[in-house]
């Protein structure tokens, strides 16, 4: 049986309409109730059949539900529905079946986060509903699996990271990028982090350059709390920040680009299904596959998967993408002659 919100209120009225011993409720009146209910809650008028409340009150009688003593009354031609005992309800029972499938799948959700900073807690809060409704058993075999990298490194800064933005702190840290000899002291206004390719990054403004720093948590030293007075980010909006990119690398002030790709027959269907930026449509299905076009920024990480596709991927345009590309496959070559 399909799961909603109006069916759980659906359900709940039911219960009260059975635990209602000063009133006989024929089936008309269970439809009227449920009806009721759905627009005091919702503001919608839902319609509910009698074939629905059949099919809810068998639900609730089963196993799967809540097990319901539920007695007919005749009266004439006519039947009332009403429990065998006054004391029963569904709001004192445990969970049923449903609800444990549902737990279970939330937990599942849940537990993805196991071992991330910030979120300890959640080791002895699975454990305590492991054991409270009795789901130990179902849970250990994972049916889903998440990309995560437990042992990154910076993976320690992330709980003040993650308050600092939460409660508006200024911070202090001792960074060294990649191709950085020394490490340096940045002071920043952290607002964003966003994970990708199992790395995480945080978006912050930077007082000395006076603009947003892309800063890898794997390259992080120490983070320090400061007492200067924080700057709010009033500009940016992180939900659209990353739509003119793949990956983590926005060039302020920079338009996106028109580029065309030669995509092979052999990888065709992959790249349609997994589309490499949202902007990706057909320009032309050919015998070798397919021209797709793109609009978005030049950058690092879309030159990285580019040249991951290997020869499944031709660059038709624009010129200087093309000769990264081709400068790239000349030094790997270099490697294996």
């Amino acid at each position: 049986m399909a799961t909603n919100k109006h069916a759980t209120i659906r359900y709940h009225t039911l219960d009260q309409c059975f635990s209602n011993f000063g009133r006989r409720y024929y089936i008309e009146d269970l439809v009227e109730a449920c009806n009721d209910a759905i627009y005091e809650y919702t503001g919608t008028s839902e319609g509910v059949r009698k074939r629905q409340i059949f099919d809810d009150i068998k639900f609730m009688e089963s196993e799967q539900g809540w097990l319901i003593p539920l007695e007919r009354h005749k009266d004439a031609r006519r039947v009332y529905y009403r429990y065998a005992d006054k004391s029963f309800s569904i709001k004192k029972q445990t969970i049923n079946e449903l609800e444990a499938n549902q737990l279970r799948e939330t937990l599942s959700i849940l537990s993805r986060f196991k071992g991330m900073p910030q979120f300890e807690w959640m080791e002895e809060w699975l454990v305590r509903i492991d054991s409270a409704f009795q789901l130990k058993n179902r849970l250990n075999t994972p049916i889903v699996g998440f990309e995560q990298n437990p042992y990154l490194k910076g993976l320690e800064f992330f709980s003040d990271l993650f308050n600092a933005i939460q409660y508006k702190r200024a911070l202090n840290i001792t960074y060294q990028g990649f191709k950085q000899e020394e490490p340096q002291d940045i002071s920043i206004h952290p607002y964003y982090l966003k994970q990708y390719n199992s790395r995480w990054f945080l978006f912050a403004f930077n007082e000395s350059t006076q603009t947003i720093s892309n800063l890898a948590l794997d390259r992080m030293i120490e983070v320090k709390e400061t007492s200067i007075p924080y700057i709010e980010n009033r500009d940016i909006d992180f939900e659209e920040y990353f739509d003119d990119v793949v990956g983590v690398t926005v060039k302020e002030n920079t338009q996106p680009e028109k580029v065309i790709l030669q995509v092979s027959t052999e990888l065709l269907p992959y790249i349609e299904s997994k589309p490499i930026h949202g902007s990706q449509k057909i320009k032309e299905r050919n015998d070798d596959g397919a021209l797709i076009e793109l609009s978005l920024q030049l950058n690092y990480e879309f030159v990285s998967l580019i040249f991951s596709y290997g020869e499944a991927i031709t660059v038709v345009e624009p010129n200087e993408l093309k000769s990264t590309i081709k400068s790239k496959a000349e030094n790997l070559l270099k490697n294996y002659s």
